[in-house]
């Protein structure tokens, strides 16, 4: 496995898992990962079967818990989200908007430099996860900004999260389908 350059490290926990259930190359996902844990979970996966066993089990795990913390959080915000619903639905369109073109870029830029469809896919996986380049900008701008911002982003995380759920159907089977023969 190729160590990972420096380079800007997306949301590795929804990015890794996400690319690995949306069958994509998750070797080379772990690889933008911190290199640290990445290097100390590998070691160990390759010396011992029952760590490695533990590692692919607990790596749909991050799903989950993120979702069950985003719904904490915004289930806390409940009253700020009902004050704020109409611009809650403005920004819904622009996060799925980005979403779209972030898998759309990815299909492209691997079409682009012939990468095989698991590199195409985790590429798009990657890109669906940086979401907060979208988010932050808007959340600068709004009203009141602190409680908008707030509620904002987390509503920016559970449409996120929503998104890498509908990617693991649609890029694998729509958008990047495995090659004829394959």
């Amino acid at each position: 496995m190729i160590l990972a350059r420096h380079q800007e490290v997306p949301c590795t926990d929804w990015f890794i898992s996400f690319t690995h259930l949306g069958k994509g190359d998750a070797a080379r996902a772990i690889t933008a990962a911190p290199l640290l844990l990445a290097w100390i979970t590998e070691r160990l996966a390759a010396r011992h079967a029952q760590a490695r066993r533990l590692i692919h089990g607990l790596g749909v795990l991050p799903v989950p818990l993120l979702a069950l913390v985003v719904l904490v959080i915004a289930a806390s915000q409940v009253n700020a989200v009902i004050e704020l619903r109409d611009v809650l639905l403005r920004v819904l369109g622009v996060f799925v908007a980005y979403l779209l073109f972030a898998a759309c870029l990815g299909k492209l830029l691997g079409q682009l430099f012939r990468l095989d469809v698991y590199r195409a896919r985790t590429l798009a996986f990657s890109f669906g996860t940086r979401n907060s380049f979208v988010m932050l900008p808007l959340a600068l701008t709004l009203p009141e900004a602190l409680q908008a911002a707030v509620v904002v982003i987390v509503f920016q995380s559970l449409v996120e999260l929503f998104g890498m759920v509908a990617y693991l159907s649609w890029v694998p089977s729509k958008l990047l389908p495995e090659p004829p023969g394959a």
